[in-house]
């Protein structure tokens, strides 16, 4: 992950993917560089760039850090309003002056039209087509992955005339931090192939509470992405809950903002 510093203390993120087309850009937030006071600051007593509406955040300040996002990207991003859910919607067809739609994942072939989801611990998953003809933005929280959003994207896009996919994994909740019950256990383990990372992850015996498992999103993500044929991976490198200099994490602050992935054809 290469890393840009903008005006103001803001850093971007810009994804180590190799192969990506020339013609489709990829973008990331921190909380680094923006107006909110705590508990959305950067964590180093500076304001923090939280882009989400919904967290309690004075809604001045929001719009700000969005204007600061703004001007790095071709046009308004799509936001949608993410439920943890499978919805997938074209961000081609959506006014963004109209309400964000209710969904946890877009896709788009136009140039210029913004893809993007909001997290803060869940994975951000970016996809595109080799060709450089679609991509797409998932928001891929546990129940979502359980309940299989990325296949759902990926039969969206086929659907829409995609080519060979890749995908790249964003800033999520890292493998030995994200402790979980037998819920969320046995919600993985009815997907083929997910009981393995889940014996490597779930039962690592470290700092665990009784009753108590590891999860890797990660690792869930790319087990279920080579099951609907997209093999190429990249990313899942960072953890939110430990690095609370660069990420907000729910898991770990409780009230917090939320950072972007954002992913555009140019």
């Amino acid at each position: 992950m290469n890393t840009r510093n903008g005006t103001g203390g803001t850093q971007w993120l810009l994804p180590d993917w190799p192969d990506l087309p020339d013609n489709v850009g990829v973008l990331c937030s921190t909380r680094r560089g923006g107006v909110s006071p705590a508990p959305y600051d950067d964590g180093q007593g500076k304001g923090g760039l939280n882009l989400g509406t919904h967290v309690g955040d004075a809604p001045k300040c929001v719009e700000r850090n969005r204007d600061i996002l703004r001007a790095e990207l071709p046009s308004e991003p799509v936001w949608l309003a993410q439920v943890h859910g499978t919805r997938v919607v074209d961000a081609g067809t959506h006014d963004t002056d109209a309400a964000p739609p209710i969904a946890d994942a877009s896709f788009t072939r136009e140039r210029g039209v913004v893809c993007a989801v909001l997290t803060a611990d869940c994975l951000p998953v970016l996809l595109c087509d080799a060709e450089g003809r679609m991509v797409a933005a998932v928001h891929a929280g546990w129940r979502g992955l359980a309940d299989g959003v990325l296949q759902r994207t990926v039969e969206s896009m086929r659907a829409a005339g995609a080519g060979e996919l890749m995908a790249w994994l964003g800033a999520a909740i890292g493998p030995n931090r994200f402790e979980v019950g037998q819920d969320v256990l046995d919600a993985f383990l009815q997907h083929p192939g997910a009981d393995e990372a889940l014996v490597r992850a779930a039962f690592a015996p470290m700092n665990l509470r009784p009753g108590k498992f590891f999860a890797d999103l990660y690792a869930l993500a790319r087990i279920a992405l080579a099951g609907v044929g997209v093999p190429r991976v990249w990313g899942g490198d960072f953890c939110t809950v430990s690095n609370s200099g660069r990420f907000y994490s729910y898991r770990r602050d409780g009230v917090t903002g939320r950072q972007a992935s954002l992913i555009w054809l140019k």
